[in-house]
């Protein structure tokens, strides 16, 4: 008797292990132990849009979800810009020169946007502007161009975490808890997260992206 308990003792302890994974960013945030959660507001944003637009016109925050969407044809962040269209949060309300910082949202594309930049640590050492980008492209997530984060992110939503261990000059991109991707800082002396579309290479003519549940976590020491 005590044999086939410790034998559905193991077996409970391995499934529930397994949902643990399966669902991960839904029962346990594992990517927050050992991090603050600091207070996410409007007073700690910036919305980024194009100059000779309203805001109303290229944001929405409904229900707890942050749409932002933008055509390729519109005007830049400001008049004279040679940048591409955009409408982002620009999530300055949190700049660091040191430590180690997270983003983590829950992200919805939909499908047809492509060419387009979701998400940002801005801040990198010249010629650079950013120290990472996450890319949309034909439904894969890239990292700028250069290589694929995950396929298929079309019409679901899904949890992104990004971690700037800025010491270590390291980057890491999570997909529902995975990591997807590694790689090398790029220098710089001031970083802050931003997140929405911000068109690339081979805009499509529509971009869009909707968030919700956005934290941003400091290290603790």
């Amino acid at each position: 008797m005590y044999h086939l308990k410790h034998i559905a003792l193991v077996l409970g302890v391995v499934f529930f292990s397994r949902l643990c994974i399966d669902t991960r960013g839904w029962l346990i945030n594992d990517l927050a132990l050992g991090f603050t959660c600091l207070p996410f507001n409007k007073t700690y944003y910036i919305n980024n849009k194009p100059y000779n637009l309203p805001l109303e016109e290229r944001y929405s925050f409904i229900n707890g979800v942050h749409k932002l969407w933008v055509f390729s044809t519109d005007e830049p962040l400001y008049r004279g810009s040679q940048t591409k269209p955009r409408s982002e949060l620009s999530i300055n309300g949190y700049k660091y020169s040191t430590g180690v910082w997270q983003f983590e949202a829950h992200v919805f594309v939909p499908y047809g946007t492509s060419g387009v930049s979701l998400m940002q640590v801005f801040g990198a050492s010249y010629p650079h502007a950013s120290t990472l980008m996450v890319r949309v492209y034909n439904g894969d997530l890239y990292y700028y161009r250069e290589k694929v984060i995950v396929h298929d992110i079309y019409n679901k939503w899904f949890r992104l975490n990004v971690i700037h261990n800025v010491e270590c000059n390291s980057v890491k991109v999570y997909i529902n808890g995975i990591l997807k991707f590694k790689g090398h800082g790029r220098g710089g002396t001031t970083h802050y997260f931003k997140c929405g579309v911000y068109a690339q290479d081979r805009d499509s003519f529509y971009m869009e992206s909707q968030w919700k549940n956005i934290k941003i976590f400091k290290k603790s020491k």
